[in-house]
């Protein structure tokens, strides 16, 4: 495979994780703004508890997303490391997002339900970014390089029309 055409499979691949991580987020960002409403609307627990709470339910949510469809060909051998890693990740970066929802609310009184949900939503994007970084960089390791680069290259052959295929030996070789 010549260099332009890795560079062009890797592309596509990192084009397929962004597609599916953020599909996984959208649903995640549902999950989130509809929990905090919930407990805005219903409850008196202050903004930004509430806000966690949200940011809590769509990190488990996003948790079953990632590791069964985004990352669901990444290395599978250490679930407890890739769990711990994940909730350190995903605490990190709750603390950005609620840290932008708490320095608009207690730092300029923006409280309002619209302004809430701006600044829930703007936080989120923030923390997307770190989240995706550090997910795909500790959390979900790629499988070895050897390993990531032979799938690649059977994926990318071109297929041969069936009349040009050499049928292999049937039945015990070596006879």
């Amino acid at each position: 495979m010549s260099e332009r055409g890795a560079l062009r499979a890797r592309l596509d691949l990192l084009a397929r994780e962004v597609a599916k991580f953020g599909a996984v987020g959208a649903f995640g960002l549902v999950v989130n703004i509809a929990v905090s409403n919930l407990i805005w609307r219903t409850t008196d627990i202050p903004v930004v508890r509430a806000g966690l709470m949200g940011t809590v339910v769509a990190i488990l949510f996003n948790y079953v997303g990632f590791r069964y469809w985004t990352y669901r060909d990444r290395d599978k051998s250490g679930r407890t490391r890739e769990l711990t890693l994940f909730l350190l990740f995903s605490a990190v970066g709750a603390l950005i997002e609620t840290g932008v929802l708490y320095a608009a609310t207690y730092g300029f009184g923006w409280n309002s339900p619209v302004q809430s949900n701006v600044f829930k939503i703007l936080g989120i994007g923030i923390a997307t970014l770190f989240r995706f970084w550090s997910y795909r960089t500790w959390v979900f390791r790629a499988l070895p390089a050897t390993e990531a680069v032979l799938n690649t290259e059977r994926f990318l052959e071109p297929r041969r029309p069936a009349d040009e295929v050499v049928p292999g030996p049937v039945g015990p070789v070596g006879r």
